[in-house]
């Protein structure tokens, strides 16, 4: 009997939660963690009923937590969630479970009992991060639904120009006596809005980081000097610019024509944030492993609210007519797929600087000497275009047949690898499109090449995603023609894929 008693001391001590033994209604035996939980001593404790560990919430529950003891039949009378007091009257939440047991020295009810005080603090974290994911999930939906709201305000503005100037052309082509100059002032419409529709594109790519790539080694105080008299006359006549560069700065690694947007469209803000006239200050210089690029104005500045959102796209102060409220929006795609960081400050009526930190390259800069001209017509050789849409179909085969190219086509990969297979003599390249319903471009390319080791591929898309490695940079060997295309950039892009 001695050993079990023993034992079962030795149990009591090792419980990580606070026992308590209770003899009708006083404390007759507790182990050492109830000692650090209520701040008592076991002497202090042992005799004392246990009302003096209960706050009055925990008394409420007494009276029938009593009754269960004195009426229950031995084993658990359940769990209950409550408050305890230590004895320097601060006040903890528990969990106390009531077991009555009966001995020979008589029936006891033992309370386990646990400092519940960490886990409803994280739940009530949990409960907390809820509520904010939530917050999120709803300020991301009005964010798409003021995307999909702008992007359709803007297309359909561009669609309706497209529409009426194409109208006008054909009727006046079908005209009995046809103004030839007219209807080219209307067609030259159509390309216009054209290009805006393919603009906006290529911003909503670079915002969504889904633009395509093509990172190298760029000398960034020379790119910005290159375009000085582009963003000359892009801030006007009554804007001054004053470029600062910082000379000897290591190159960075970014796609150059991404980054010639992104000043552009920084230019453009400077501009509209300065209607009566200023400065804007371009100036480089080295910050750690990165390289600092900062454009400050003297414009009006922006207030805390609007500086909050100043990167959410379509979010605009201007007018409807004054700009897409992409710009800022294109300018944080643009810098985080190059890897780099963005940050604005901005004080009403003194103005905004916007910095911007791009990773330094360890690449040697690309030889940027004349390349002279370039022969973009044919020479006879077969192309096999795949497109699903008819119509691009039909226009790629126009300009290539054109140019001096035969040309064999299809709408799938599926119907493509048929083609091929009953064409007797070489197909020198193949034009696909990247996504097609059934196969895409890839696996078409991978499956056609094993069959024909010497066709090139030529790659065609608005969407080139599957064909894209990380950071949105093309895979190794991978040629690609981003669409909408011009016929120059369709011949350029066919030419330079056979010649390479």
């Amino acid at each position: 009997m001695e050993w079990s008693e023993e034992l079962a001391g030795g149990l009591l001590q090792a419980a990580p939660d606070a026992i308590l033994v209770i003899d009708g209604g006083r404390i007759v035996l507790i182990n050492d963690r109830a000692e650090q939980l209520y701040g008592w001593t076991k002497d202090e404790l042992v005799g004392q009923t246990v009302e003096v560990l209960l706050t009055d919430h925990a008394r409420s529950l007494l009276v029938e937590r009593r009754r269960l003891m004195q009426e229950s039949s031995p084993g658990s009378i359940g769990t209950i969630s409550t408050t305890a007091r230590r004895k320097d009257g601060t006040e903890f939440p528990v969990e106390s479970s009531t077991t009555i047991v009966v001995t020979p020295q008589g029936r006891f009810a033992v309370a386990v009992v646990r400092d519940i005080t960490d886990r409803l603090a994280a739940e009530e974290e949990k409960v907390r991060l809820r509520a904010e994911a939530q917050a999120h999930r709803n300020q991301r939906l009005e964010s798409l639904g003021q995307l999909a709201g702008g992007i359709a305000h803007d297309f359909n503005n561009m669609l309706g120009v497209i529409l009426n100037y194409a109208n006008f052309v054909i009727e006046e082509a079908e005209s009995a006596d046809p103004d030839v100059a007219m209807i080219a002032a209307d067609a030259k419409q159509v390309v216009k809005a054209g290009q805006r529709g393919t603009d906006l594109t290529h911003q909503l790519l670079a915002f969504a980081r889904r633009e395509v790539v093509r990172p190298q080694p760029v000398d960034l105080n020379a790119l910005i000097t290159g375009i000085r008299e582009l963003l000359d006359r892009t801030v006007g006549d009554q804007v001054s610019l004053l470029l600062r560069p910082e000379p000897g700065l290591p190159a960075v690694h970014c796609d150059p024509a991404q980054i010639e947007q992104m000043l552009v469209h920084l230019a453009l803000n400077a501009r509209d944030a300065m209607p009566s006239g200023g400065n804007l200050v371009i100036d480089t210089g080295r910050a750690g492993d990165q390289v600092r690029l900062r454009f400050t104005d003297s414009g009006r500045g922006m207030a805390a609210d609007v500086l909050d959102r100043a990167f959410e796209p379509f979010y605009t102060t201007k007018g409807s007519a004054e700009g897409s409220g992409l710009g800022l929006a294109t300018v944080y795609g643009i810098v985080t797929q190059a890897g780099g960081e963005v940050a604005i400050t901005s004080e009403v009526g003194l103005g905004t600087t916007v910095t911007v930190l791009l990773p330094a390259s360890a690449g040697s800069l690309p030889d940027l000497g004349a390349a002279g001209h370039v022969r973009i017509d044919g020479q006879g050789e077969t192309l096999l275009v795949v497109e699903d849409e008819d119509a691009l179909r039909d226009v790629a085969g126009r300009i290539l047949t054109g140019a001096g190219y035969r040309v064999i086509s299809a709408d799938c990969g599926e119907r493509a690898l048929d083609v091929a297979a009953g064409h007797d003599g070489t197909i020198d390249l193949l034009v696909s499109d990247v996504v097609m319903p059934g196969m895409l471009g890839k696996e078409l390319a991978e499956r056609l090449v094993m069959a024909r080791p010497e066709t090139r591929v030529l790659f065609m898309s608005g969407y080139a995603q599957p064909v894209l490695a990380s950071e949105g940079t093309l895979e190794d060997g991978v040629a690609l023609l981003e669409k909408p295309f011009t016929a120059n950039d369709l011949l350029t892009a066919v030419r330079k894929r056979l010649d390479d």
